[in-house]
């Protein structure tokens, strides 16, 4: 309105005092070359704003004389200086009249077609808005305007004027808020999905228009910021109505048919493709950020210029962080099996790690807003694994794993999620503290009750979505693992050492693979009873084996694959040396040990761990060594004999005599004996042995030739006797001519398998001897 009062006597009056508030804003029309817009709004002179005193009393007497003033139409041309005074637009507004007295409002209505300038400087002035690289922008107007009052023509005058915006002055990009999504698919069993989101954009300005249906691209970052954007979808809105000073309500659709290829190749240097990072901002809490590439005009009326006006101009949208809670609704852990290391790996490597395998169940909260059919069929990731707060070990699945997933439809006040099963086989665990891997053995071996262990875990996942698969990486979670101890406590003596007798354990097949001067190799079949839940590999496996706490050797295991319930058939060996391991000491306790063992005394053996128990592991060998486990020597199961009654149970005692027949006139004795060897043959080198019955000797027998006991049941020669006549040791035997009767015996005796030799005595009751003439 300046320009009504831009004659040479009043013009800093007019600059000064003309005052305009727009009160609405419309869009008419588009038009081919531009839009037609309704102004509205009042126009006031205010004299107190004029500076000097001298122009202001001026200039209220002229305009006070004049009362009116009025233009003839014009075009105004609005120029950029900041941008090498490139013209902005022109608009051509028709002829106007105002009140130019003091105080006096004139509300202002008219119609006036605007057309923009160079398109590629506009966008360029946009794109700096948008990126926040524009703090202020000025305008330089200029119009030939023809000016008259009353009837008094007073020519054309030209009329020059910059405006500056800047701070709150300047436009902001608009606050928005979005109220609902849903993501979908595209069409029920075709391939895409589809997007339907609402927006609420806030709209401080007094603009009335109508928006015709809008296109978009949408784009996301590349791997670099100097890459191309990528594109990966496209999104449209309905016709928009947007009243002055009214939050607008968008409703966009999109759609993303397939993923390019760009968007999930790894980026070179790196583990992540842009999707990686997309997501990963998205889901750590961070705000991710997409790009609106303008536009398409599906409208066919929609002039061609507003599209050349509007492409290439890019519009980055924040994408505001998700908070997604409890992701992970249950983590649990079935079938496990626990591999124990390669035991001549190198340690700190890989292969020198214990293992696991194990169905991992995963029940994942899904965001409501996530409706179309969702499959996991890939998972990794690399955990840490925390008890009591301290950091235990890591568990690394570096290769990825096969899974499957259910979606489980909302039921009560729970969500919808999905239970996704991968079956890991033989992830290494990297311990990290011994200390705290102690706690954790101990309580899992002698422990009554279970305990929890704490997951932190980066997860990747490779996922099947009607867009197409693609993998997402490094996402956070969180979760708690219940373990049941090994031991099968009953809640009031739990741990393994209250039930070994649970394990029902079982030796025979014995035989002696190798012999020494002091030393036998023993191996042997054993049968066990595993009463846990839990499976183990054992590829090594080496254990002391002690007597009042003296090592008498040392039993090892290998490539031994333990279930739960019934293992049979387990193929132990046991290097027994105890004169190597304790010197003198030792050789005794051992030979008093097999005496015992052999007299079917109710013995018990000691078996300890040690640095070398697992060579590449000797820490875990160091822990478990705190944990010496005693137990009752296993029975051996001898040969049958074909007499024996089948049905009769066995007393768990080691029978090495079977029967003995007794010769008077001949003076000797022959007796059957069962081997506990398979393929081994052992010879008794001495006997010096005395029969008794009912405490009172019978008879002597002292053979200092060598014979042979070969597997399973066989005879001995006949055994010179010396009887104790007139003995009620004797007398009893006689009596007992043509029949049976039972003695007991001890006896010096000398053996030999291979190059070990040993002197053990044996004591043994109630055996069976035929008297025969």
């Amino acid at each position: 309105m300046l320009c009504f009062l831009a004659t040479e006597g009043i013009g800093e009056y007019a600059m000064q005092a003309a005052d305009f508030k727009p009160t609405k804003l419309s869009l008419d029309s588009l038009t081919d070359t531009g839009v037609r817009v309704q102004v509205e709004g009042d126009f006031t002179m205010d004299a107190s704003k004029v500076k000097k005193k001298s122009v202001r009393n001026f200039g209220r007497f002229g305009t006070w004389i004049a009362r009116e003033a009025e233009t003839g139409p014009a075009e105004v041309d609005v120029y950029l200086p900041e941008y090498d005074m490139v013209r902005a637009g022109t608009a051509k507004i028709p002829g106007i009249k105002v009140n130019i007295r003091n105080g006096h409002t004139t509300h202002v209505s008219f119609f006036a077609h605007v057309e923009p300038g160079q398109f590629s400087s506009l966008r360029n002035v946009a794109n700096d808005w948008m990126d926040g690289r524009l703090s202020q922008i000025r305008l330089k107007g200029k119009a030939d305007v023809p000016l008259q009052s009353g009837l008094i023509r007073l020519g054309s005058q030209t009329i020059e004027e910059s405006f500056t915006f800047q701070g709150d002055s300047l436009p902001s990009v608009p606050r928005y808020n979005i109220t609902r999504l849903n993501l979908r698919e595209q069409r029920p069993g075709h391939k895409g999905m589809g997007a339907d989101v609402s927006i609420v954009v806030n709209n401080d300005f007094p603009l009335q228009l109508t928006v015709p249906p809008v296109a978009v691209d949408v784009l996301v970052d590349g791997c670099l910021e100097s890459d191309k954007h990528i594109m990966v979808g496209t999104a449209e809105t309905a016709s928009l109505h947007i009243q002055p000073k009214t939050d607008v309500e968008v409703n966009v659709t999109g759609r993303v048919d397939t993923l390019p290829e760009a968007l999930t190749a790894t980026c070179p240097g790196s583990s992540k493709s842009p999707l990686d990072s997309l997501l990963g901002n998205y889901m750590h809490g961070q705000d991710a950020q997409i790009y609106v590439s303008c536009c398409n005009f599906p409208d066919p009326e929609t002039p061609a210029w507003a599209h050349d006006l509007l492409k290439d101009i890019t519009v980055p949208v924040p994408l505001p962080s998700h908070e997604m809670g409890k992701l992970i609704r249950n983590f649990s852990f079935a079938n496990v099996h626990f591999s124990l290391p390669d035991p001549f790996a190198e340690p700190g490597t890989p292969e020198a790690a214990p293992k696991i395998s194990a169905v991992v169940k995963v029940d994942i909260n899904i965001p409501n807003e996530m409706n179309f059919p969702l499959d996991v069929n890939r998972v990794k990731a690399d955990a840490d694994i925390f008890y009591h707060g301290k950091l235990l070990g890591t568990l690394a699945l570096k290769k990825w794993q096969k899974a499957n997933s259910t979606r489980i439809d909302a039921h009560g006040g729970d969500g919808p999620s999905l239970l996704v099963e991968s079956d890991i086989r033989n992830a290494p665990i990297n311990i990290k503290d011994d200390d705290v891997f102690s706690e954790v053995v101990q309580a899992l071996i002698f422990g009554n009750k279970g305990l929890t262990m704490k997951v932190k875990a980066s997860v990747s996942v490779r996922v099947d979505t009607p867009m197409g698969g693609f993998a997402v990486r490094e996402i956070p979670a969180e979760g708690v693992v219940p373990v049941k101890p090994i031991g099968s406590g009953n809640g009031e003596h739990g741990g393994l050492p209250h039930n070994i007798s649970s394990l029902a354990p079982q030796v025979g097949n014995l035989s002696i693979i190798e012999t020494t001067r002091t030393s036998m190799t023993i191996q042997a079949i054993v049968n066990v009873t595993n009463p846990t839940n839990y499976s183990a590999t054992v590829p090594y496996f080496n254990i002391n084996i002690l007597v009042n706490k003296t090592i008498v050797g040392q039993a090892v295991a290998k490539d031994l694959h333990i279930h739960p319930g019934n293992n049979t058939n387990l193929v132990v060996q046991t290097l027994w040396d105890p004169y190597t391991h304790s010197g003198e000491k030792g050789k005794e306790v051992g030979r008093q040990l097999l005496s015992q063992y052999i007299s079917g005394y109710n013995v018990s053996i000691t078996l300890q761990a040690h640095n070398a128990t697992l060579p590449s592991q000797p820490a875990l060998g160091a822990i478990l060594s705190k944990y010496p486990l005693t137990v009752g020597a296993p029975h051996l199961s001898g040969p049958k004999n074909p007499t024996d009654d089948p049905d009769k149970p066995d007393d768990g005692k080691t029978h090495f005599i079977r029967g003995a027949t007794m010769h008077i006139l001949s003076s000797t004795a022959l007796f059957t004996l069962a081997s506990p060897f398979s393929s081994t043959i052992m010879y008794i080198t001495s006997l010096n042995a005395t029969a008794f019955y009912e405490g009172h000797p019978s008879g002597k027998i002292l053979y200092e030739l060598p014979f042979a006991v070969p597997p399973g049941l066989s005879e001995t020669p006949r055994l010179p006797v010396d009887w104790s006549f007139g003995s009620v040791g004797y007398e009893a035997i006689r009596k007992a001519l043509g029949g049976t009767l039972r003695l007991s015996a001890f006896a010096e005796v000398g053996i030999r398998i291979g190059s070990w030799r040993e002197e053990v005595w044996y004591k043994g009751g109630s055996i069976g001897a035929q008297v025969r003439l």
